[in-house]
């Protein structure tokens, strides 16, 4: 698809992978960063081109409605919504305690809100001639890490739910769904498993998400996700299409 002259919301676009995706596309199109924290969103845009920000949390319905009549009026619509935003706990299930409570932050933030902002700002994404929803799932969607129990179940429920969504939009709507699936990366959100020592740049992620949206690829297996594919998973991949044919 055309990566050019868009307007693109990313969540959770003031640190990590949403602002690196932010750095790589903000030259040549209108990008709107949106996170809870003012002081961090006018930070991150300080130094960009063509960046916005808009101070919402996505776990909040009045949030996400004030956020979809800010874009609607003040950007006159949107092209590519990406859902990055992310909530981790880093636990052992078995002998920690509180699953419940932890999963629930997490599905919120990881599961839900995708999908309710995706259904939001569906009617301006098929209003455009070209349009796209970017789901950031994980390497843990297909195999779960066990140090994050319900973060890795959160993934699997969003990796499951992308394939259904891009489903169904390909049938009469021009609005691609795109899910990228990085590995562990070095960002804040993923030092306190290692990521910062042992992770890959966050701007590798981003680098080949947009090279996947030129190239129409809409699982993008990041670095060592895409070994675990090939190594573990490419044999199942028409499982999906026998099962809703």
């Amino acid at each position: 698809m055309n990566t050019t002259d868009n307007t693109i919301l990313i969540t959770g676009g003031s640190s990590g992978i949403g602002l690196e995706i932010a750095k790589a596309l903000s030259p040549a199109n209108r990008i709107i960063i949106v996170g809870r924290n003012k002081e961090k969103l006018d930070a991150a845009a300080k130094d960009l081109e063509n960046v916005f920000t808009i101070q919402a949390d996505i776990t909040d319905e009045n949030d996400v409605n004030r956020l979809y009549e800010e874009v609607k009026t003040s950007f006159g619509g949107l092209n590519i919504l990406i859902n990055n935003a992310g909530n981790a706990y880093v636990y052992n299930i078995a002998n920690d305690g509180d699953a419940y409570s932890k999963a629930v932050a997490e599905f919120t933030t990881n599961y839900f809100a995708p999908i309710r902002l995706s259904e939001k700002f569906l009617p301006l994404l098929k209003q455009q001639n070209e349009a796209a929803i970017v789901n950031v799932s994980s390497i843990v969607g297909f195999v779960p890490g066990a140090n994050l129990p319900t973060y890795s179940d959160s993934k699997a429920a969003l990796h499951s739910h992308t394939k259904s969504l891009r489903y169904e939009l390909a049938k009469d709507t021009k609005v691609k769904v795109f899910e990228l699936m990085p590995p562990l990366v070095a960002t804040d959100f993923s030092a306190e498993i290692g990521g910062l020592e042992n992770g890959i740049p966050a701007s590798d992620v981003a680098n080949d998400l947009v090279k996947a949206l030129k190239e129409d690829i809409y699982e993008i297996r990041v670095g060592n996700t895409g070994l675990l594919y090939d190594n573990f998973f490419a044999a199942t991949e028409g499982a999906f299409a026998a099962l809703n044919n």
